[in-house]
């Protein structure tokens, strides 16, 4: 059974601290830097994966930013199981969306970050690339 794909930003102390805390807590996850390659092979948005953090799920689903972070969740112990649903539950998806798009654009000045993890200046609404997609599970 394929596993799941946490992809992340070689470039940001943040993001690969993130990364590697992950990596630890859930092994049942591979979490690699992104590459073009990569990007390629999952057809996901270049544009998108520097601003959110892509996650492919098994079934080779797409989610972004807090959606990737549910999905992660959801495929993680009992408890963690119940957070990654809270996350997108009507209500909770909103603000869930806002903490997460709060956290991308401050990470160069959370723990492990530095001046290179700053995003571009554009918005992701106005890069016009599709909504997140709901993953199963």
């Amino acid at each position: 059974m394929p596993r799941a794909l946490v992809l992340y930003d070689p470039d940001c102390g943040f993001c690969t601290r993130t990364a590697h805390q992950v990596g630890r807590w859930h092994r049942g996850i591979d979490i690699e830097p992104i590459t073009a390659r990569r990007l390629r092979e999952h057809g996901i948005d270049p544009g998108r994966a520097e601003r959110e953090m892509p996650y492919v799920a098994p079934d080779g689903s797409i989610a972004y930013g807090h959606r990737a972070w549910a999905g992660i969740l959801r495929a993680g112990p009992w408890p963690a199981r119940i957070l990654g649903r809270a996350m997108t539950a009507p209500g909770l998806d909103r603000l869930s969306a806002s903490v997460y798009r709060w956290v991308a654009e401050h990470r160069e000045i959370l723990p492990g970050g530095n001046p290179s993890c700053a995003l571009p200046a554009s918005e992701p609404e106005a890069s016009g690339n599709p909504p997140n997609r709901p993953i199963r599970g």
